[in-house]
């Protein structure tokens, strides 16, 4: 049996699906089912065993010889949550147990770490970067550098590990998100809604508003990524989970009103006092270390992956599938 955490969420469920149409294997899914919204991620997916959050790990020490391997996506993910205490148990003491249970019983792990744990990018976007010498601009991104840099200083560890860093993902299965949610699926609704875009305004003289730039990666990309580390025999470590690539704000929008056959109308807003002393003007993966492992497919270009999402899923309101 295979192990999804996170398996209602945005990633999870697109995961879920595509492993269900690539193997026969038995699925069993974790993740806090009380909200009808992320639920419907699952409606069409097959797995064995659903499993809450908090009964999954001591269902796990029980059933850890049956398991073959672990996907650990589940996490808070909110970005602008500032309780410490919240990031220290969902995302890193609940990870250290699941991994501490992964390397008594050798099961391999592949986990969502973050590009949030780059911060301003002061060190670059190297996944070789060693944790220690990192500085997250939010608890969020520093419970998963924390995460990743215990793991880097285990003596014993799981037979294989991978660590992603994840950057900008956007895609189906994303409507539950809210705030959360990618600035694709926020577009698409605004410019629905009022035929107009907002962009946040620059507030450094270095970056012209809408030129802040991000490294945006398609789902689709981020499962074959994940695909083939389950079926590559590559180094254990962090991996960065980008394109390589980074396109600006105005970039986004501007292909999003195309994909919906409309005529750009893009102006600029202040970006909320909350997010602004700690916004990313620039993120771009690194990806010499995933290439160098062995993966070499084309990644979706920003317009490709835009042209996608809007046509087939948007405009549609269906999920992955």
């Amino acid at each position: 049996m295979i192990v999804i955490t996170g398996a209602a969420g945005f990633i999870g469920s697109c995961l879920l699906t595509h492993l269900n149409k690539k193997t026969s294997k038995d699925f069993v899914v974790v993740d806090q089912f009380d909200r009808a919204d992320k639920n419907k991620n699952l409606a069409n997916a097959q797995y064995l065993y659903k499993i809450d959050r908090q009964d999954f790990l001591p269902w796990f020490s029980e059933h850890a010889t049956e398991i073959e391997l672990v996907l650990h996506l589940g996490a808070r993910t909110d970005t602008t949550e500032k309780n410490v205490a919240i990031f220290d148990q969902l995302n890193l003491n609940y990870s250290k147990s699941i991994t501490k249970i992964c390397t008594q019983h050798q099961i391999p792990l592949i986990y969502a770490s973050s590009a949030a744990t780059y911060g301003l990018g002061e060190q670059g976007y190297n996944d070789q970067t060693h944790p220690s010498a990192l500085t997250p601009l939010n608890p969020y991104g520093d419970s998963k550098n924390d995460f990743d840099n215990w793991l880097l200083n285990q003596e014993e560890q799981p037979p294989f590990w991978a660590g992603l860093k994840f950057f900008n993902v956007y895609g189906p299965n994303e409507y539950h998100k809210g705030r959360m949610a990618s600035v694709i699926f926020h577009a698409f609704n605004q410019i629905q809604q009022t035929n107009q875009m907002k962009l946040f305004r620059s507030h450094r003289p270095d970056f012209k508003d809408g030129e802040q730039s991000r490294d945006f990666i398609y789902i689709k990309d981020l499962l074959s990524i994940i695909d083939f580390l389950m079926h590559h025999s590559v180094a254990s470590g962090l991996y960065n989970v980008g394109t390589g690539t980074a396109r600006t704000f105005y970039d986004l929008a501007k292909h999003t009103f195309l994909a919906m056959g409309k005529t750009p109308d893009i102006s600029f807003i202040d970006t909320p006092q909350d997010i602004r002393g700690n916004y990313q003007y620039f993120t771009e993966a690194d990806m010499s270390k995933l290439r160098s492992a062995g993966y070499q497919k084309d990644f979706y270009s920003l317009e490709e992956g835009i042209q996608d999402y809007v046509e087939n899923y948007l405009m549609k309101g269906v999920y992955y599938q």
